[in-house]
Parts: structure tokens; sequence; C-alpha cells
């Protein structure tokens, strides 16, 4: 039997390649064939999947201070993961951020680098933004945007939000009072109305134009296309072909809940799987109840208890694999 093992991080326990090579080994140990592959929805992580920096810039972080960004560049294809630039884990989380000035020039910085280095065509993943500045900072620090205009500029975006909107949807998580998310409402409308006029692009029509605080927008403004995250990664990865090739697959992810079937990696693998006809099962680290019906899973926190599932991730992954496999086959 060939098996696809196509998974996401156990935030905090397990990364993606580790996930799919303890199910892996699950696969040899009763002579299956094994596909593994890490997946991410466009968000944190994608970096790693899409093949791993291969390339650091020291950047402007998102409160100023520089900060050494890993990216990657292949066969001129550059892959951004904005988090690594203008992130709130680079500032400490909410309590060290300051919503106001927060800016993602660093990650504009980024851009102009895979530019310099002849990228025809760019990916920016988007999310754990620190910033709510409309993508500005990342505007002016790319020099002759015009650039741009040769380039493929893809934007992973797993949100629907609206630009304007991403200061009232967003800026509470990033430390914003509601002060400060009103002043950050109105900067962003008159963000829009400057792209309007610059580039003549209306942002604040666009769905998921507000991710990232906006940058979303901004690289609209400058040419790019907004694409679902998991959609973006599965084109990247070949993901139907290799669907195609399965005759089982598991997929899986730390959680599994209502979002884990809008646009994450587990709902997104079973449409794949149901759209090629090919058996699916999951596992996570733990589940909601209200969604356990959605899809044949094993969870590990239930199934081995918090502390194994947590110190032994890979372990429990692996003796999961075995049970959906022995259940599959016989």
């Amino acid at each position: 039997m060939r098996v696809l093992a196509a998974v996401d991080k156990f935030r905090g326990t397990a990364s993606a390649a580790e996930v799919a090579r303890a199910i892996g080994h699950a696969c040899w140990t009763l002579g299956h064939d094994c596909d593994e592959v890490g997946v991410a929805d466009g968000g944190e992580g994608t970096l790693d999947v899409l093949g791993g920096a291969n390339r650091t810039s020291v950047v402007t972080g998102p409160l100023g201070a520089a900060v050494s960004a890993p990216w990657r560049l292949s066969r001129d294809t550059a892959v951004i993961e904005m988090a690594l630039a203008s992130g709130l884990t680079l500032v400490g989380g909410s309590d060290g951020n300051d919503p106001l000035a927060a800016t993602t020039t660093g990650t504009g910085e980024l851009i102009d680098a895979a530019l310099d280095a002849g990228a025809k065509k760019i990916i920016v993943c988007l999310g754990g933004s620190a910033t709510t500045d409309g993508g500005l900072g990342a505007l002016r620090a790319i020099h002759a945007p015009q650039r741009l205009r040769g380039v493929e500029l893809l934007v992973a975006c797993d949100v629907t939000t609206a630009f304007v909107a991403a200061a009232e949807v967003f800026a509470p998580q990033k430390g914003a009072s509601p002060a400060q998310v009103n002043m950050l409402t109105g900067r962003l409308e008159r963000l829009a109305q400057m792209y309007q006029q610059n580039y003549g692009i209306d942002v604040r029509d666009i769905a998921g134009s507000g991710a990232a605080g906006g940058l979303a927008g901004a690289l609209v403004a400058l040419g790019g296309r907004l694409l679902p995250g998991f959609d973006l990664v599965a084109d990247e990865l070949d993901l139907h072909d290799r669907v195609q090739a399965a005759d089982f697959v598991i997929t899986g992810e730390g959680f599994l809940d209502e979002q884990s079937f809008r646009g994450k990696v587990v709902g997104g693998m079973q449409i794949l799987a149901r759209g090629a006809n090919r058996p699916i099962a999951a596992i996570v680290g733990d589940v909601e109840p209200e969604v356990a019906e959605r899809i044949e899973h094993i969870a590990l926190v239930p199934t081995f208890g918090r502390d194994k599932a947590m110190n032994e991730t890979q372990m429990c992954v692996e003796q999961a694999a075995l049970q959906l496999l022995n259940a599959y086959r016989g």
C-alpha cells in the first residue's frame, strides 16, 4: 500500500516534518510505502515546508531594532514568511508591542532583497504580524516597486477580513487599546484612499486585504495576488498529484476544531482526498468534541494522556499511525 502522510506541525511539540517522519516509520514497520510531506496553511511554518531558509537578511524589526530574518531563494522563486521579519513574537508578544509604531518595513526589505537577487516569483506568507500599518512600511522599503511588474507576487492569506476592518479585528490581539484601535482604523482609511489614488486599486473592496494588519492590501496595490494559504502550498507541493498516487491519506495537526475545516491543513487535505476518492484519516493532538465526527481521527491527548502526548509526541504519532493503518488494512 502507498500512504501519503501530509501533515501540519503540532505547535510546540513537533514540526510538520517530524510528524510526517513518524507516520513514515509506522508505514515502514508494516511494509508500506510512504510519501512524507510537511504541509502548512500559508502562515507560520510555511517557509519550512516549502524547502526551508537558505538565506538570511538583517532587516528592520517591527519596532525598529534590527533582526536577522531567514528566507528562501531557489530557482528564481523567493519564499518570505513575514512573521520572521515583522512578527509579534519578535517583540515578546502583545505586552511588548507598540501597536501604533509597529511596522512592516522589514518584510518590505526582504521583498526588496528578493528582487535584488533576481527572483521572478515571490511568495509572501502572512500571519503572526505585530503590525497594523496597512503595509505602508513594506511599500516604502521596496526600492523601485515598478520592478514587481515583471514578477509573480503571490500572497498567502487565510482570512477574509477587509482592509479597514483589520484594526478592529486584529489590533487588540497585538496590544491595541480601544482608543488606539480607533486611531488605527482612521489610518487604514487614509491609506486605502492613498493606495487608490496612487495605484488605482480600492483595497477596501478586496476580501482578505486586511490580513497582517493590511499588509495584504498594500501588496495587492503593488500587483500581488491573494491566495488561500493552503491552496498555494498545495500547488507548490503538488499535493493534488500526490493524493492521486496514494491508496490511503493520513493528515494531521495539533488541534482539531471548526477552524480546521476553514482553510487549514486537515480540512484542505480532506477536500483533496474526497475529490480523488481516496480514504483519509487524521492524527491530531486534541479535538473539540463538536467536530469529532467530521473526519476519522485519533487524538493523542485522550488516547495516550496529556504528558505523553506533549513530551513524546512523535512516538504517540507513530503508534496512532499503526492503529489507523491496521484498521484500514483490516
